[in-house]
């Protein structure tokens, strides 16, 4: 009887560890009502999800017999139902919201202010800009400028820049970029790069990899290829080496790309790294149209963008991965999650889910950077998002690989589910160990190069050696890639104990908006690998 008793406690303790080690999964909400094809956190913590409207109808209703009526929409110039919902992370509750015109494919950043401005789309919806403004109760929703953009934007990419405006590059069939807010001139400014990188007929150089680099120029990456381009001068200040192999990492073929963490912020020698990770090798796109679905890349590229004399670093992932999200979490490490390991992004041409997210630990020595995380059991694959949370999970949402919603007979249904991945940290073993933030109170105002204290109360025994502060710009995520996406370490060690279980650590914030823009950022205390709970900051 002993004997079976402590094989039971074995199990137990197995599935623990396993648990604690691989991270967790819940099921949130069985349907949201939409696919999230879009996601983006605000500063009140609800996230904007949205997906498109020419599809027909969606399985969650506008309110109060609402109706969106639009006579140039390809499905339904008559649609009472939502194409965007505003989803409670505290509530866990959605609410219908009301765009006007197609949204799909369409790109987006937070504004320094808070607004999330949402740009073009398919349709009548291409030259639109779209302004949500977070609020706290449930009166706030979307409003439209007809002709807000200068040129049609259709899977293109946005980025915040130090002066606060953003930058829109690309999209389908333009090779140019403009600005929006419009100060000034109000044209579009040829970008020849992305000629270069346009492969006929299949393109590979949507949605391109963009990052603002710290010396205030923008790193941009599209098919294999990546410049140093100073946008206010129109010039290509740098041209990287391609990417070992050659082959595509932008849309269709979906790989995706992270700047790892910022760290030594103060003086001139921050150090800026690009990870860019899976995708579908060359000629995959037509392979695919045609039936054959071949294996995803199974390499991740890293590139030191500051170097005087970059080179890619290849390490092998240890599964292939295309359409994957690549998330950036408070302890600084990357979750690698979603997609498929054959075919690539489109209708109906990519194949073999990967249920199994992976860590990639940017820290560790090279061969044991990556582990691999505990599967969903849910396909996420063309058109599925991930971004994180306030409290550091993961949210993961939509997959819908065709032209309507469909739920029978198809190899990936349509998913509206609403999903969260809870990395090992989460675990509630570790409470003991979780830190809590005391001040500066959430939604407080810093500035540029600002010594602040972080007060924070950690329940058990503190190793205040082991304490750092990063700074979390929340991402506007889509097709494999998290726009705006920026991690911060403000502060490291020398916590100070200034009462009965309360500490604190002076941080300084970063020097100037190179390094970090205006605007809502997350703050989290991380205590020997746990985060706390973040609250927000408006640096400006």
């Amino acid at each position: 009887m002993w004997q079976l008793l402590l094989l039971l406690l074995a199990t137990a303790s197995l599935r623990h560890a396993s648990a604690v080690t691989g991270g967790k999964w819940d099921l949130l909400l069985s349907s949201v009502g939409i696919s999230a094809m879009h996601m983006q956190l605000l500063n009140n913590n609800r996230v904007i999800m949205f997906d498109r409207t020419d599809f027909g109808k969606s399985n969650i209703s506008l309110p109060n017999n609402k109706c969106r009526i639009d006579a140039n929409d390809t499905a339904l110039p008559t649609d009472c139902t939502a194409h965007s919902v505003e989803y409670d992370v505290k509530k866990n509750v959605v609410r219908p919201l009301m765009v006007l015109t197609d949204v799909w494919c369409s790109s987006g950043a937070a504004m320094p202010d808070g607004r999330l401005v949402q740009t073009g789309g398919y349709n009548d919806g291409d030259h639109v800009v779209r302004i949500f403004r977070p609020c706290n109760n449930v009166t706030c929703d979307w409003e439209e400028i007809k002709s807000g953009l200068t040129q049609r934007r259709w899977y293109a990419t946005n980025h915040i820049l130090p002066d606060g405006r953003q930058i829109i590059i690309g999209g389908r069939r333009q090779f140019n970029y403009e600005f929006y807010p419009k100060t000034g001139a109000t044209k579009a400014y040829s970008l020849p790069f992305l000629v270069q990188t346009n492969d006929p007929i299949i393109e590979n150089n949507l949605y391109p990899f963009v990052f603002l680099n710290v010396d205030g120029n923008l790193f941009i990456f599209a098919n294999n290829k990546s410049i140093l381009f100073d946008y206010a001068k129109n010039v290509v200040v740098r041209t990287y080496p391609d990417i070992p192999g050659g082959d595509p990492r932008s849309y269709p073929s979906s790989g995706s790309a992270v700047l790892l963490p910022l760290k030594n912020l103060q003086g001139n020698k921050t150090e800026a790294e690009v990870l860019v990770c899976g995708g579908a090798p060359k000629g995959g796109y037509i392979s695919a149209e045609n039936g054959n679905f071949l294996q995803a890349l199974d390499t991740c590229g890293k590139i030191k963008i500051t170097d005087p004399k970059p080179q890619w670093v290849m390490e092998k992932m240890p599964m292939a991965r295309v359409m994957g999200d690549m998330v950036l979490l408070p302890d600084a490490n990357v979750l690698i999650i979603n997609g498929g390991s054959k075919g690539t992004a489109g209708w109906e041409v990519g194949r073999d889910p990967v249920f199994t997210p992976v860590l990639y630990k940017p820290n560790n020595p090279v061969g044991s950077r990556f582990e691999t995380q505990n599967p969903s059991n849910i396909p996420r694959m063309y058109h599925s998002t991930a971004i994180l949370l306030s409290d550091g999970r993961v949210l993961v949402g939509g997959s819908n690989p065709h032209i309507y919603y469909n739920f029978t007979g198809v190899l990936f249904p349509t998913e509206l589910s609403l999903e969260s991945f809870c990395p090992a940290y989460s675990d509630p073993a570790s409470a003991n160990l979780r830190p809590t933030i005391i001040s500066p109170a959430s939604h407080s105002k810093i500035g540029y190069g600002q010594q602040i204290p972080i007060r924070f109360t950690v329940p058990g025994r503190v190793n205040r050696d082991l304490v750092t502060v990063t700074m979390v710009a929340p991402a506007f995520t889509t097709h494999s890639f998290s726009m705006n996406q920026r991690l911060l370490v403000i502060g490291s060690g020398n916590a100070t104990i200034i009462g009965r279980s309360n500490y604190q650590i002076r941080v300084t914030t970063p020097r100037t908006g190179n390094l970090a823009p205006a605007g809502y950022y997350m703050i989290f205390v991380v205590h020997q690998g746990i985060p706390g709970e973040a609250i927000w900051v408006q640096i400006q």
